[in-house]
């Protein structure tokens, strides 16, 4: 019971701090990622008034870092890794080897071992997971090639980091098991390969077909908790039976589901949950700052920033330009991955259990997370800035990399809600005048049966902003809502919210639902009730004989009435 208590508590605590500041910090013009930070320092241990409990709001954590891996899965297919492998390979082994090397160099001034110095370099050469999705995600670069080499960059550093816990052990044993080290060094490999195609090749069989299955139940409460337990039950089973980090299970588990049609339908269903729980992971983190530290290390605190902010961005920016990539993608992904966190804590928390490094590794790495994680965001946002400045001044020419567009260019999108016999005739019309058609349909057969033709398709609740989003709302031309069936009132709001310049057009029931609709900025509704009158009107002139021109006046007039 005493432990419900404190999960209540730090929740309500926790997320109360982060709203404030958060709010307090968005109005200022900064990340609201300083403002959560800053409810973690409010709330932690070391300043006065309500103390959080540290492990729930880890835990907490722990389970958005999942959910929000699983959102970034299912929007980043195998072919996107497959596409960026050539730089992200040797652009993340170059990195982590240069933060390595400086953090040895850095250490043995302050009279630490070069062993040392090897794994406190290593932990401050992987980025935050959380930090860099949320950056991207908000500088809409995400989805773009830029967000495909950075995601890459983290999913090696993270297998690498894998690799690195589970060897620690052997390694700080000592030459005698030297053995042992290459043994558990070949089953750690074999177990993350095992992972990777039981996720990719097994996971591709069985999960889509459980989802249809729960699809077809049309129980929106059903669907959100099979994919609440895929992402939740893949990334437990990564960690207990593979040997991987959780994330990384989640990760995986949501590239399979994002190869189905299920992707933009599980994103906006099964994660309303993820950002509070992210912005845990950032109280988490303030929650571990001791203003002591700053005293006593500040030394070791300024060069580990160094490392940080400089050395590791400095070796991305070069390996990016020598693989001929643009000036800005060379900026976006050394500034993107200028950050630490939660596997930084882990490592450092494991040589300094071993006896490898002292504990003012653990306080030096804590500030420069805080540090780096604050400054992220606004250097992310003056990259443009910075590459204009640069081109000025002839360092890198602008060039326009052809996979950043997010559409194709020409055709106007247009998206039609529903694929029954009004959906079915509009969208053909639409096609055959070379518009860009993305239909969203709730009816996962409907939906197969479809993509299987090659047109463009999604199953999803038109009605989730998550579904709009993949549907391509935000440069939309026009929104066509053909079931007269659908919730009409909630797709306008949340497509309103999107886009507010689409020209949206409605198929309705009644009259009285046409009219709200109207005042509601749809740009045209057409009722059944009115279409039903006027077509029963006409039948009636003709039997009566009247003239085309009079049935064509009779029309207009029903139509002013029944406007």
């Amino acid at each position: 019971m005493l432990h419900n208590v404190d999960l209540i508590l730090t929740l309500a605590g926790g997320l109360s701090a982060a709203l404030v500041l958060g709010f307090i910090t968005q109005k200022l013009r900064m990340s609201p990622i300083v403002g959560y930070l800053l409810a973690g320092i409010i709330v932690g241990p070391y300043s006065p008034g309500f103390v959080a409990d540290a492990d729930t709001a880890s835990q907490c954590a722990e389970i958005g870092i999942i959910l929000l891996m699983f959102g970034v899965g299912l929007h980043f297919h195998l072919k996107d890794l497959l596409a960026v492998q050539r730089i992200v390979l040797p652009g993340a082994a170059a990195q982590i080897g240069a933060a390595t090397l400086l953090g040895m160099v850095v250490s043995h001034g302050f009279g630490w071992s070069w062993a040392a110095g090897a794994v406190f370099g290593m932990a401050i050469s992987v980025a935050s997971t959380v930090v860099l999705t949320r950056v991207l995600s908000d500088n809409k670069a995400l989805h773009t090639t830029t967000g495909h080499v950075a995601l890459g960059w983290l999913v090696v550093e993270d297998l690498f980091t894998i690799l690195l816990l589970v060897l620690l052990p052997a390694i700080v044993g000592g030459n005698e098991q030297s053995e042992s080290v290459w043994h558990v060094l070949a089953v750690t490999t074999l177990k993350l390969g095992a992972l990777v195609v039981f996720a990719l090749v097994v996971g591709q069989r069985i999960i889509p077909k459980l989802l249809a299955y729960v699809a077809r139940t049309g129980t929106r409460d059903l669907f959100t908790l099979s994919v609440l337990v895929l992402a939740l039950g893949v990334a437990v089973g990564a960690a207990n039976f593979f040997g991987a980090s959780m994330a990384l299970g989640a990760f995986l588990s949501g590239m399979v589901v994002g190869q189905s049609e299920f992707s933009s339908q599980a994103a906006a269903e099964a994660l309303p949950m993820r950002d509070a729980f992210a912005v845990l992971f950032f109280v988490s983190v303030g929650m571990l700052f001791n203003p002591a530290s700053l005293i006593s290390d500040w030394p070791l605190i300024l060069a580990t920033l160094g490392i940080v902010l400089i050395g590791k961005p400095l070796a991305a920016f070069i390996v990016v330009k020598l693989f001929g990539k643009p000036l800005r993608m060379a900026l976006s992904v050394a500034v993107a991955l200028a950050q630490i966190g939660e596997f930084s804590f882990i490592l450092a928390a494991m040589g300094v259990s071993f006896g490898v490094l002292p504990k003012e590794a653990s306080s030096a790495i804590i500030v420069t997370a805080i540090v780096s994680i604050t400054l992220n965001p606004l250097l992310y946002r003056r990259i443009n800035g910075a590459a204009h400045w640069l081109e000025s001044k002839g360092i890198g020419l602008p060039r326009l990399d052809e996979n950043e567009l997010s559409h194709p260019e020409g055709a106007q999108r247009i998206i039609v809600v529903g694929y029954g016999p009004v959906g079915k005739q509009l969208t053909g019309i639409l096609r055959d005048n070379n518009l860009d058609v993305v239909v969203v349909e709730m009816n996962i057969d409907t939906v197969r049966q479809v993509s299987a033709l090659g047109e463009k398709i999604i199953y999803g609740d038109a009605t989730q902003r998550e579904v709009l989003l993949h549907a391509g709302a935000e440069e939309a031309e026009g929104l066509i809502i053909s079931s007269s069936s659908a919730p009409a009132g909630e797709i306008v709001e949340v497509a309103r919210a999107i886009n507010p310049n689409l020209r949206i057009l409605v198929h309705t029931t009644y009259l009285r639902v046409a009219e709200n609709l109207k005042s509601e900025g749809v740009s045209a509704v057409f009722s059944g009730e009115r279409e039903v009158a006027v077509a029963m009107t006409e039948h009636l002139m003709r039997d009566f004989g009247a003239t085309d021109e009079q049935i064509d006046r009779e029309r207009r007039k029903l139509r002013e009435r029944m406007a």
